[in-house]
């Protein structure tokens, strides 16, 4: 006889997939509502929109594939990577940036692959990486809050204001419940930050004046959102635990690898992107 095991995500308990995705939107919550307060309303206006586009794209891929569209629309996942990508886009971004980078995350990256639990990358990052490559000056353009805030550079603000501190508590905070909820596990997000800490702090000590300190790392860009809610992905993510940490901390590492080294200033999109592609072989070499 013949084990079939289908493909990730598994559930445990009586979970489904559309309650841990509901479950993946409230741990968002504190943090979107932190976001909003410091820069500004405009990024419900993008979540709204990615939402929308999001949805349309899933029922007409389903439809097109022959697929029940309420059965799997309604699994709250496309929701999710509509929420991930609006949340990794500049609140002023043009809204056809949403709009496309939703529809390409969701047509190309999710359903051209085989739908939930086939796809190799996580769409979210793939829709942004695809935006910010195509689109740098759009995608980098935090003019309009800058203005309002301080006339300081993009950078200047990234590294001396404490907002993006609060932002990262807040999805901390969100992480925190659902690992409480046990919609995720520790291995992910525990060794990705740690193996941040590590290199981070290597660097620093040999050179405070040239490399930022740890805390700089953990508390700016997407460092908490990505390592609770973007790595911990079951699909694309390593399956077994030692798998998990080691795939958890190349992610960590290249994070800090392509901040210092690289074109972009926040680089979780692209760590995520290439350790997704490595979790197979991870996988592969690593069973238990």
């Amino acid at each position: 006889m013949e084990f079939k095991v289908s493909s990730a995500p598994f559930i445990h308990n009586n979970n489904t997939v559309s309650k841990m995705m509901q479950q993946l939107l409230y741990a968002l919550i504190p943090g979107i509502v932190v976001y909003a307060y410091f820069f500004g309303w405009n990024i419900v206006v993008n979540l709204f929109l990615a939402t929308i586009t999001a949805l349309t794209c899933e029922a007409l891929m389903l439809w097109l594939r022959k697929r029940p569209v309420r059965q799997f629309i309604s699994d709250y996942s496309a929701i999710v990577t509509a929420f991930l990508l609006a949340l990794a886009l500049p609140p002023f971004v043009p809204w056809w940036i949403t709009v496309l980078g939703t529809a390409f995350a969701i047509i190309v990256a999710k359903h051209l692959y085989g739908g939930l639990g086939y796809n190799l990358f996580n769409p979210a990052m793939v829709g942004y990486a695809v935006l910010l490559i195509s689109f740098p000056l759009q995608m980098s353009d935090w003019s309009i809050i800058l203005d309002t805030i301080s006339g300081a550079t993009p950078l200047e603000t990234m590294k001396t204001e404490l907002r993006w501190q609060w932002i990262n508590a807040a999805f901390l905070l969100g992480g925190c419940w659902l690992l409480y909820k046990r919609i995720i596990t520790w291995h992910i997000p525990v060794a990705m930050l740690i193996s941040l800490i590590i290199i981070s702090g290597i660097f620093f000590l040999i050179n405070p004046n040239l490399y930022p300190n740890p805390l700089f790392h953990l508390l700016s860009g997407a460092t908490i959102m990505g390592a609770f809610f973007i790595a911990t992905d079951p699909t694309t993510a390593a399956t077994s635990n030692k798998a998990r940490l080691i795939y958890a901390a190349g992610i960590g590492i290249l994070i800090y690898v392509i901040r210092t080294w690289g074109a972009y200033p926040d680089a979780v999109a692209f760590a995520v992107l290439l350790m997704n592609m490595a979790a197979p072989t991870i996988d592969y070499y690593v069973k238990t």
